[in-house]
């Protein structure tokens, strides 16, 4: 996963491709859950975001690429 997310953590959105609907590249917004999936032919994550701009869309890693501004303390 990127880095080693983690609850409460902010982050900035660098690319959401496969998302009709993505969140604009460049928003800000803090990690309020994670899932991890582990399939037969990949390991991945979905991340809950409470999106600053009001937005509930989640990530998934490490399709969409996020950088984390600030871990939570």
């Amino acid at each position: 996963m990127n880095q080693s997310l983690r609850l409460g953590d902010r982050i900035r959105l660098l690319e959401m491709p496969n998302d009709p609907n993505p969140i604009p590249t460049g928003e800000i917004g803090t990690v309020i859950g994670i899932s991890h999936h582990d399939d037969d032919e990949d390991i991945w994550h979905q991340v809950d975001v409470k999106w600053d701009n009001g937005r509930n869309l989640m990530l998934t890693l490490p399709q969409d690429r996020i950088e984390i501004l600030e871990h939570a303390r």
